[in-house]
C-alpha cells in the first residue's frame, strides 16, 4: 500500500483543510465540495484525510461494517450475534466517474432470485464506504442518475436496491467529498445544495509558498515513507484533536443568539429552503468543538456562513460564486446579542485546522491551461477595405453587452441516438421508459421480466418442472431496452462581422446565444463556439462541458470587418470532425447565428454555399438564427438554412419564445427537399 502525502504537510489551502476537518469532527455537516483549478492539491488533501480518521469497530465478518454497539437491524448479513467485533482504519472509497449503477449500489443476482428464490447480493461502493469517506473526483462529470443515487444515500443514511420486486436495504453513512474543476462544467444547483460545505481553491501566487510546495513534493517523491515519518508527530496531534473534538461535540451549546444570527444570515442572502440553516448550525457547532469550546460564538457563525452559503447562492451557471463579506458582517452585527458573547474560553479560539500553523499542500501535476486570444481586428465591410495587420483596431467596435437571457423551448436532434445521458434528444439509454427486450450482451443489468417468462415458458415440461416455481435458464433472460434522453454537442457559429456590429442588434444576438447556452447547461450538453469576421474564423471555445466559459468568451466577443461565412462554416465542420473522433456517440446540433451575408475573397457566396452542403451531406442537424434587420430583407439566412439541410428562425421569433420544434422539423424539411 502506498504511503499517502501527510495532511499536515499540505502547504496553504486553509479553508480546504478546515472544511475537511470539520466533517471529520461532525459527519452530520454533510460533506465537502471542493472547486478549483488544476493542480491545487484537491485530491491530495482529500486522500490524506483518511489517515487522520479514528479507527472504527465493526462486527466481525459483516460486509456492511455494522457497528457492534448498534448493529443495523436490517443488515443483509444479519442478524449479528453480540460480542464478535474487530477494529480497522476508516476506509476511503473512491467512486470512478465511469462507474456503473451496479458498482455504486451493489448488484442482485437476478438469475438466482428467479430460479432459486435466493437474495444473492454483492455489495457496492456505498456499502464499502459506510462509516468512512466516499470520494468522487470530478464529481461534475458523474452521470446524473449516479449523482442522484449517491446524494439520496448521503441524505437518508441508507442505500436501497430494487430489481423486479426483489429489494435489499443496508445502512450507508459516510463523509461525502467531491472535487471538481469548474472549467469542465458545473453541477446543477439542486445537487450543489446537497453538499454541506463548499471550498474554492486556487494556487498561491506567493513565490516563497510555491517554492515550499515544490520542495515538499520532491522530498515526498524521493522517499514517501521518510517524508511521512517527518510529519508523524503533527499527524498524531491532529488525529488526537479530532478525537477530542468529537467527544466535546455533544456538550457544545448553540444558543438562541447564535441561532438568530444563522437564520438572519440565510434570510439576508436569500438562500432557498432550510437546509442552509441546518448546515450552518452544525458547522458552527463543529467549529466550536474544534476550537475546544462548549459555546458557539459569532466568529463560528461567520466562518460557517463562508463555508456553507456561497454555493447555495448560485441559481444558474452564469452567477459568480461567493459571498459579500461586508453584508455578512452587517447582518451578524445587527442580530448579535448577549447570548453570543459567552463561552468558557477553554480552548484555542483560532479555527485554523492545522497544529503549529504550518500545514500545506502539494498540487498534482497537470497541464498548463491553453491561452485564448481574440481574432485580429479587421476593417468594416465596404468597398476597397483591406485586412489590417493583427492587433490593429481598425473597424473593430467595443464588445456589446448581452441582453437579458430568456427561456427557450426545446431544440432536439432528430432520430434516436446512443450518446451520453442528458436531457435533450431521444436516445437508447440505461434509464428511461422500457421500449422492448433483447438478449443480454454481457452481464444482465435491467431485466425484462415479462419477456424472460415468455422465453422460459415453452420449455418447462422439457426441463422437468414439477413444482410451482418457474425453471429459468441463462438463455431465457432478457435485457430491457430503454429510451431516454441524451446530451448533444451544441456548436455555436457566430457572425461577428461589421454587418452585425450595430450595438442594439449585437446585444440581442448575444442575449439569444446566452439563452441557448443556459438551455444547454440545463440539458447536460457540451458546447463549443466558433466566431468569424474579417478574413478568418476562430475557435473561441473548443467543445467543453463548461457553458459559463462559453458565456465569458461571448461577452468579450469583438465585432467588425468583412463576413467570411465560408471560413466560419469550414472551421465548424473541422471542429465536428475532430470531436466525432473523440466522442463518436455524441450527436451534434449546429446553431449558426448570422444575417446570411458572405463577403471578402473570391466568390464568397459560392464558397459559403459549398461549405454549407458539407453539413447536409453529413446529416448534421442545424438551425440558422436569422439576424437580418431593416425594412428590406434579402432572405439570405433562409437560403443558408436550406443548404445546411436545417431550418431558419428570425431573431425576433427566437426572443419571442417561438422556437419550438425548430430542429425536429429538420427531418421533414429534408424529406421535402
Amino acid at each position: 500500500m502506498s504511503t499517502p502525502f501527510p495532511f499536515t504537510a499540505v502547504v496553504g489551502q486553509d479553508d480546504l483543510r478546515l472544511a475537511l476537518l470539520l466533517n471529520a469532527v461532525s459527519p452530520a455537516v454533510g460533506g465537502v465540495l471542493v472547486r478549483g483549478e488544476k493542480g491545487t492539491a484537491k485530491s491530495t488533501a482529500v486522500r490524506a484525510l483518511s489517515a487522520l480518521m479514528p479507527e472504527v469497530d465493526v462486527v466481525s465478518g459483516c460486509r456492511f461494517s455494522c457497528d457492534p454497539d448498534s448493529p443495523d437491524p436490517g443488515c443483509p448479513d444479519g442478524p449479528h450475534a453480540p460480542g464478535a467485533f474487530a477494529s480497522r482504519p476508516a476506509r476511503m472509497v473512491e467512486l470512478p466517474v465511469g462507474a456503473s449503477e451496479d458498482r455504486l449500489v451493489g448488484a442482485l443476482d437476478i438469475e438466482r432470485a428467479l430460479s432459486e428464490g435466493v437474495k444473492a447480493f454483492e455489495p457496492g461502493l456505498l456499502a464499502d464506504a459506510h462509516r468512512g469517506i466516499l470520494y468522487v473526483d470530478e464529481v461534475n462529470l458523474l452521470h446524473d442518475h449516479l449523482v442522484d443515487l449517491l446524494l439520496d444515500a448521503a441524505a437518508m443514511g441508507a442505500s436501497y436496491v430494487e430489481r423486479e420486486g426483489v429489494s435489499v436495504r443496508h445502512a450507508s453513512k459516510f463523509l461525502l467529498v467531491g472535487t471538481m474543476n469548474p472549467e469542465e462544467g458545473e453541477l446543477r444547483p439542486q445537487l450543489l445544495d446537497r453538499f454541506g460545505l463548499t471550498v474554492e481553491v486556487a494556487a498561491s501566487r506567493e513565490p516563497d509558498q510555491r517554492v515550499e510546495v515544490v520542495r515538499r513534493r520532491l522530498a515526498y517523491d524521493d522517499d514517501p515513507a521518510a517524508f511521512a515519518a517527518r510529519w508523524a508527530d503533527e499527524e498524531a496531534a491532529v488525529r488526537a484533536r479530532i478525537v477530542a473534538a468529537r467527544e466535546l461535540l455533544a456538550s457544545v451549546r448553540l444558543g438562541d443568539g447564535a441561532l438568530r444570527q444563522i437564520a438572519a444570515t440565510c434570510a439576508a442572502f436569500e438562500v432557498d429552503g432550510m437546509r442552509a440553516d441546518i448546515v450552518m448550525a452544525r458547522t458552527a457547532t463543529a467549529l466550536a468543538a474544534w476550537a475546544g469550546r462548549t459555546e458557539v460564538l459569532a466568529e463560528d457563525v461567520r466562518q460557517a456562513a463562508l463555508l456553507a452559503l456561497p454555493h447555495r447562492r448560485r441559481r444558474n451557471p452564469f452567477d459568480a460564486p461567493g459571498l459579500d463579506e461586508d453584508k455578512l458582517d452587517e447582518t451578524l452585527e445587527e442580530f448579535g446579542g448577549q447570548d453570543d458573547q459567552g463561552g468558557d474560553g477553554g480552548g484555542d479560539d483560532d479555527p485554523d485546522p492545522g497544529p503549529g500553523g504550518g500545514p500545506g499542500g502539494q498540487p498534482e501535476p497537470d497541464d498548463a491551461p491553453q491561452g485564448d486570444g481574440d481574432a485580429a481586428a479587421r476593417p468594416e465591410d465596404g468597398e476597397g477595405g483591406e485586412p489590417q495587420p493583427s492587433g490593429s483596431g481598425a473597424g473593430e467596435q467595443r464588445p456589446a453587452r448581452a441582453a437579458e437571457p430568456f427561456r427557450t423551448k426545446v431544440l432536439s436532434v432528430p432520430g434516436l441516438g446512443e450518446g451520453a445521458a442528458g436531457r435533450r434528444s431521444r436516445a437508447r439509454t440505461e434509464h428511461g421508459r422500457t421500449t422492448g427486450a433483447r438478449r443480454p450482451r454481457g452481464a444482465l443489468t435491467k431485466l425484462h421480466l415479462a419477456a424472460t417468462v415468455q422465453a422460459a415458458a415453452p420449455h418447462q415440461r422439457a426441463r422437468g418442472r414439477s413444482g410451482p416455481g418457474l425453471v429459468v435458464r441463462r438463455d431465457d433472460l432478457r435485457q430491457a431496452t430503454r429510451e431516454g434522453r441524451e446530451g448533444n454537442l451544441v456548436l455555436f457559429v457566430v457572425d461577428a462581422s461589421g454587418s452585425m456590429a450595430a450595438r442594439q442588434r449585437m446585444s440581442a444576438v448575444k442575449g439569444a446565444v446566452l439563452s441557448l447556452l443556459l438551455d444547454a447547461y440545463q440539458r447536460r450538453d457540451k458546447v463549443g463556439l466558433v466566431t468569424f469576421r474579417g478574413s478568418a474564423a476562430d475557435v473561441a471555445l473548443p467543445p467543453t462541458s463548461s457553458v459559463d466559459a462559453a458565456a465569458v468568451r461571448l461577452e468579450s466577443l469583438p465585432t467588425g470587418g468583412r463576413t467570411p461565412l465560408a471560413a466560419g462554416l469550414l472551421r465548424a465542420h473541422e471542429v465536428l470532425r475532430v470531436e466525432r473522433l473523440r466522442d463518436p456517440a455524441r450527436r451534434a446540433l449546429v446553431v449558426v447565428v448570422t444575417d446570411g451575408r458572405a463577403t471578402g475573397g473570391p466568390e464568397p457566396v459560392a464558397l459559403a454555399s459549398r461549405a454549407a452542403r458539407l453539413f447536409a451531406a453529413d446529416g448534421v442537424a442545424s438551425v440558422v438564427v436569422d439576424c437580418e434587420s431593416g425594412p428590406v430583407r434579402l432572405g439570405l439566412a433562409g437560403r443558408l438554412a436550406g443548404e445546411l439541410g436545417g431550418t431558419a428562425v428570425t431573431l425576433d421569433e427566437l426572443r419571442a419564445d417561438s422556437i419550438a420544434g425548430l430542429v425536429k422539423d429538420v427531418q421533414a424539411s429534408r424529406r421535402a427537399a
